[in-house]
């Protein structure tokens, strides 16, 4: 009997113990509260950011810092830092624990400017032509894209926008700044896709019949990569194409030597089916890469010529009936493709992100 009852009272005990110490981690697990953020961005163009976090009864953090990437830091005074490689908005999020692992997290955009120092480089057009006077331009000169003569055209398109194209368009990756735009196709999943992009018109807004129009760039490079200054017929709602027409100004597919330094003009159109036919050149050295280049059209009710920093290179005869697409007004596109039928997908040597600049655009009539 005695031994019964010295083992129910060691239990009683040693239940009572354990009932006291969970009343006390009950009573510990607090909650960590006021979860507040401060970012500052530093101005000397590193891309650096700094991010101190406080928060009542927190012991650690947690960051991550909107890249695109998996990426986080520990810390256990609540600062951190990061360099960004780009400029652009992110959305930075910091999660605090207590002690005994309660948390609370807080998200916050930023906005980081790199004031990247573009290399201007390269061919400049002159600013008049003989029996031509400029009736548009663009030369890029505020701190966003101009919506009055832009518009943004997002997604994936239909079947990758007839091309099979691996990219999807966003606005937040244009940029406007010290003069130049800048389209840039990034390796990151976004909308179902593993690149993003950004692709803009004039539809609506802006569209020519005939005159000379050009755009001065420095173009990206390397394996699926697809940047392209075109055209369609301004009635392509109404008009399907290819009835409705389409003139390539610019296009090139990289992709290494003979890629990467080589400029095709194309004109797409409706003759018993569809057609397309067009010309290419190809820098003596380096590649479009390096340094800025002019892309022209010369346009006519009779021919279109095609031009490399004032130097034709292809000619197309729009005379006759089955070219009557090329007589009708067209709108401007600008887009920087990833992958496609035509440039396919792009492989290991494909470096990200890469930048399609521009500096102006204009028209001349």
């Amino acid at each position: 009997m005695k031994i019964q009852t010295s083992f129910r009272n060691w239990l009683l005990m040693v239940t009572l113990l354990i009932f006291n110490l969970s009343c006390k981690k009950q009573l510990n697990a607090v909650e960590p509260t006021n979860l507040q953020l401060v970012a500052t961005v530093s101005n000397d163009g590193s891309g650096r950011v700094d991010f101190v976090a406080t928060a009542t009864n927190a012991s650690r953090y947690l960051y991550s810092f909107g890249q695109g990437t998996n990426e986080s830091i520990r810390s256990t005074d609540g600062k951190a830092f990061t360099i960004y490689a780009e400029s652009g908005t992110y959305t930075v999020k910091v999660i605090a624990y207590s002690s005994s692992d309660k948390s609370v997290e807080l998200t916050q955009q930023i906005i980081v400017d790199k004031n990247e120092v573009i290399d201007n480089t390269g061919y400049i057009s002159p600013e008049t032509y003989p029996g031509l006077t400029l009736v548009w331009q663009d030369e890029f000169n505020g701190t966003e894209l101009d919506t009055k003569f832009w518009n943004f055209e997002e997604g994936n398109g239909t079947e990758g926008w007839g091309n099979w194209e691996l990219q999807y368009y966003r606005k937040e990756n244009t940029r406007v700044h010290n003069g130049y735009l800048t389209i840039t196709a990034k390796k990151e999943s976004f909308g179902g896709k593993e690149y993003t992009s950004s692709r803009l018109t004039t539809e609506a807004k802006k569209d020519f019949l005939y005159g000379r129009i050009e755009m001065r760039a420095k173009l990206p490079k390397g394996q699926g990569i697809w940047p392209a200054f075109w055209a369609l017929g301004a009635n392509i709602r109404t008009t399907p194409w290819p009835f409705s027409g389409e003139i390539d100004i610019m296009e090139m597919v990289g992709g290494g030597p003979g890629k990467d330094n080589t400029l095709h003009g194309t004109v797409h159109y409706e003759d018993g089916g569809h057609k397309y036919i067009g010309g290419s050149t190809t820098l003596q050295t380096g590649d479009f890469y390096d340094k800025f280049h002019v892309f022209s059209i010369v346009w006519t009710a009779n021919s279109i010529k095609w031009y490399l920093d004032n130097v034709e290179y292809y000619s197309f005869d729009t005379t006759g009936a089955n070219k009557d697409e090329f007589r009708r007004p067209y709108f401007l596109l600008l887009n920087l493709a990833v992958g496609g039928n035509w440039p396919g997908a792009p492989n290991a040597n494909t470096v990200f992100p890469q930048k399609y600049i521009v500096d102006y655009v204009r028209v001349f009539q």
